[in-house]
């Protein structure tokens, strides 16, 4: 009788599944990353530069989540085709769990978080209960009795309904497998691990509360931590323990030698107000904030090292290897570069690095923001280039001097005296002027000449952001309202639009507005 292609195409499905199910649990016994996430990895360094743009344009904040599900659903469906192709072939299915164990070994071994010894203990194992599950699903879907059955009693003859259940346990209990996995993965509690936590009084003040402009739907001078932006390559957020956790210095240095945690709380002597930038923030976006930052000064752990001549360039890692580089130079030039372990009065969140990450004032995050950080490296510019650099993003990476229209939130609003305001920064350039210029749409912006100067917060330090507020004279009407910020150098930022890409957006945000009748 012809085997029934849909039950040996749900065998496959289930088969895959349970190997997938076994791999997330076995990971998270080792103590490693997930294969799945270990694929997503090398799936993201074997495309190409502009292929990984166009997925961060096109998805946000989303790419990561999609790819991990893209990669579970393209497994799942695999095991699907592969099915009814060892239903006819068996050999089939045995090589393509023999390639699914190999895959799985050669993607952990290359994963920090994992190495060759737990891949191989997580994906072989894994391989060979999925090649189990096919062959015993494959067998009970067989439409009559092989000539075998007398070594597995039953073998070809169970119904439907007997294979039905076999599958439905097999790909639930999968589930479970998964389920179960990242909830034990999730075992290193971080946020017990931050309440053990003291972190040094430094100047003997608590982060400022009401510091900024009292406009209402104006974002808080000081981000809170919950809503920070994150933006950051790692597929599921690192958990570290910090008792256990080592900040490694070498390179080009005299002498090599590696903190603890406990080493850093002790050495803590800075706490300044940054504001950090991503580089794919497009003009008007929210991929920035301010947090006041405590640590140690990056200039205090290089001279202990002692660098030598040549060293022109810093690389930082993270524990899971991800990597960021940038001139030597900015440790000792004044900005106050440090390895960070507060955040605005607490230890790092898990995903804002802890228990140490690298801040450094004035410069986008993809070059020097390593959270999780691991090492600190001293070697040449030329020598190594970090993460995204052959990605085609530039190797030098000033935050650009730019301002956001946060107020009015709404793109509808009534005549009369109403509030225009928002945010400006420039890196480490403070910002000294910021003006608004308001164009009736049937106007032409660039015939304007009339800029509004704004009325301007006060800064914590040059490095952070300030926020800005115009008083507007509201009358009936539809109006292009832009804003432009000049940085404390006396330079305006620049009107040319431009991507991101390479090097961080350009341009003046510009909001339409429609004012109507007051009680319209």
């Amino acid at each position: 009788m012809p085997r029934n292609r849909l039950m040996d195409a749900l065998a496959g499905l289930a088969a895959a599944a349970v190997a997938l199910g076994v791999a997330e649990l076995l990971a998270a016994l080792a103590g490693a990353a997930s294969l799945v996430v270990s694929v997503s990895n090398v799936v993201v360094d074997r495309t190409p530069g502009p292929v990984v743009k166009w997925g961060i344009d096109l998805l946000g904040t989303n790419d990561k989540p999609f790819l991990l599900t893209t990669v579970t659903a393209v497994s799942l469906l695999l095991g699907f085709v592969l099915g009814p192709a060892a239903g006819r072939r068996p050999v089939v299915g045995q090589v393509a769990f023999a390639v699914f164990g190999l895959a799985g070994v050669l993607a952990g071994a290359s994963d920090p978080l994992t190495g060759y010894g737990a891949a191989f203990w997580i994906a072989v194992p894994a391989a060979l209960v999925g090649w189990l599950t096919l062959r015993a699903l494959l067998d009970l879907a067989t439409p009559e009795a092989s000539a075998s059955s007398a070594v597995m009693p039953g073998r070809g003859v169970a119904g439907r309904r007997k294979f039905l259940a076999l599958a439905g346990t097999a790909t639930g209990g999968a589930v479970v497998a998964a389920v179960g996995g990242q909830m034990f993965g999730s075992r290193v509690d971080v946020e017990a691990e931050r309440a053990s936590v003291a972190l040094p009084e430094i100047g003997g003040s608590a982060p400022p509360q009401n510091v900024g402009l009292m406009v209402e739907g104006l974002p808080p001078y000081i981000t809170p931590n919950e809503d920070f932006y994150r933006i950051d390559t790692a597929f599921v957020v690192p958990r570290v323990d910090a008792s256990g956790w080592r900040l490694k210095v070498h390179g080009m240095v005299d002498t090599p030698y590696t903190l603890t945690f406990a080493d850093l709380a002790e050495m803590a002597t800075l706490e300044e107000c940054v504001t950090l930038s991503c580089v794919s923030n497009e003009v008007g976006g929210d991929l920035v904030g301010t947090a006041i930052w405590i640590g140690v000064p990056l200039a205090t752990i290089l001279d202990r090292a002692g660098v030598q001549p040549g060293a022109t360039q810093i690389v930082g890692r993270s524990v899971d290897g991800f990597t960021v580089g940038f001139p030597t130079a900015v440790a000792v030039d004044g900005r106050a570069s440090m390895v960070a372990i507060g955040m605005n009065g607490t230890p790092l969140p898990a995903e804002h690095g802890f228990p140490a990450r690298l801040v450094i004032p004035g410069l986008y995050g993809y070059v020097s923001a390593t959270k999780w950080l691991s090492e600190i490296e001293l070697t040449r510019l030329e020598d190594f280039d970090a993460y995204w650099i052959p990605r085609g993003w530039s190797k030098e990476a000033p935050i650009k001097t730019q301002s956001r229209i946060d107020v009015p939130r709404g793109n509808n609003v009534n005549a009369g005296r109403i509030p225009i305001a928002g945010v400006a920064w420039g890196g480490i350039r403070d910002i000294s002027k910021v003006e608004v210029r308001v164009t009736p749409i049937e106007d032409d912006r660039e015939a304007n000449p009339e800029w509004l100067p704004a009325r301007l917060s006060d800064a914590l330090s040059d490095s952070s952001w300030r926020q800005w507020v115009v008083e507007w004279d509201a009358r009936p009407g539809t109006y292009n309202v832009e804003v432009r910020a000049t940085d404390g150098e006396g330079v305006t930022q620049t009107s040319e639009e431009a991507r991101p890409d390479p090097d961080g957006a350009t341009g003046w945000h510009m909001r339409r507005v429609t004012v109507r009748e007051a009680g319209a």
